[in-house]
Order: structure tokens, then C-alpha cells, then sequence
């Protein structure tokens, strides 16, 4: 026999409440930085989803994204930790904790941390776009319900993006709970435009645009 290598266990603090049952949405991302989006996102999945909390995963780095223009996580934690001010979501970088790198494998450690809780995957409709790409996202899939709320300009995602096509449980309407795994609920609503690739890219005209302005 072959023997398997599994992950090195690591014991974590509950980042907030944790009793038997709970409905937990997990967010995860780079937050780089957190916006008005990431709020929208969390505050349609905890009316309509019913979750007791939504935990912000501020994942130190992104396998999807370069280094180039990352903040530090202390400071993107700062960041986050201002912009929410809603009792029920929790800013955290358990992923440091954790020792993972990837979505599949925080999920997995968080399952056997915190086996009591009950959690649902929450995503805008622009990441459902590259879903795909992350790594095992099959297998993902097939772990934890995932809510998709819909973002502006990714909307044609949730009809077209193949893990829609493999996966999808539930469509707008169609029913108020989220299925067991594998299933994916899309939860539409007032959209936010927000994201931080527009946020980084107007910080950026507008400090080019400060630099240009002569100081006299």
C-alpha cells in the first residue's frame, strides 16, 4: 500500500461563535483592498441565506494573482477590519493560521476544525467567471454549498460558466435554501459595482494625476 500524505493539522482559536449548527458564509479573497462589493456580497448572503455569521478569509496571497500591487496583509487587514461594522461579520487571516495557500485546502481545515459549523461559499458572479481555474475546484464544489451574488457585467456567468453547467442547484427564484453540496444557489439583488481592480486602477490615475500637477 501506498501511503497518503495528508496536511499537517493546525489547531486554530474560533475567530468568533461557535456552537453546533451555526450557518457560517465563508468570503474568501485578497481584499485589496475590501470595498463597499465585499459588504454587498455579505450582507445579501446573511438576509437571504439566513447565516448566522460571514467570515472575511483575508488570504495573504492570492495563487490566482501576482505579488505586484499586493498591500501587506497587516494593513489590508486594518483596512478590512474599518470598512465592516456589521456585528455578524468577522474579519480574519486564518489562512495564516492555517498554513494553506489554496481555497481547497483552507475549506478542508476549516471542515475538520470546526466540524459543528455549517458552511456556505460565498463568491460575487465575477470570480464564478474564473472559478474554474482554481485548483480541484471539482472537488470544491462537491465539499460546500456556494452562493453566487450577482456582481455588474458578470451576470451572463451564472448561465454560462461551466461549473454552472455542472453544478447549479438553484437559479434566481427557484428556491428560497441552498442545497447540499454539490449545488450552486445565484442570489440577485441591487448590485454594487464596486471591486478592488477599479479601486487600485483609479488610485492609481489619481496619484499619477497629483504628480503631474506642478507645485507651484
Amino acid at each position: 500500500m501506498v501511503a497518503v500524505k495528508r496536511r499537517p493539522y493546525h489547531w486554530v482559536r474560533p475567530p468568533g461563535p461557535v456552537a453546533p449548527g451555526l450557518r457560517i458564509g465563508l468570503l474568501g479573497g485578497s481584499f485589496n483592498p475590501a470595498h463597499e462589493g465585499h459588504l454587498y456580497v455579505s450582507e445579501v448572503a446573511l438576509r437571504r441565506l439566513g447565516l448566522d455569521y460571514v467570515w472575511w478569509l483575508v488570504t495573504p496571497q492570492n495563487p490566482l494573482k501576482g505579488h505586484a500591487g499586493l498591500v501587506p496583509l497587516e494593513d489590508r487587514m486594518r483596512q478590512s477590519k474599518a470598512l465592516v461594522h456589521h456585528p455578524r461579520i468577522v474579519v480574519m487571516d486564518i489562512e495564516r493560521a492555517l498554513g494553506t495557500h489554496y481555497s481547497i485546502d483552507t475549506l478542508s481545515a476549516l471542515q475538520r476544525r470546526f466540524p459543528e459549523l455549517r458552511f456556505v461559499w460565498l463568491m460575487g458572479s465575477d470570480n464564478l467567471k474564473i472559478f474554474r481555474r482554481w485548483r480541484r475546484w471539482a472537488d470544491f464544489a462537491a465539499r460546500v454549498p456556494i452562493a453566487v451574488v450577482q456582481r455588474p457585467g458578470t451576470t451572463l456567468a451564472t448561465l454560462f460558466a461551466k461549473p454552472m453547467q455542472r453544478f447549479a442547484g438553484c437559479r434566481v427564484g427557484e428556491c428560497r435554501e441552498i442545497g447540499r453540496p454539490p449545488s450552486i444557489m445565484i442570489l440577485d439583488g441591487r448590485r454594487n459595482p464596486q471591486s478592488s481592480t477599479k479601486i487600485r486602477a483609479r488610485t492609481r490615475i489619481d496619484e499619477a494625476l497629483v504628480h503631474a500637477i506642478p507645485p507651484w
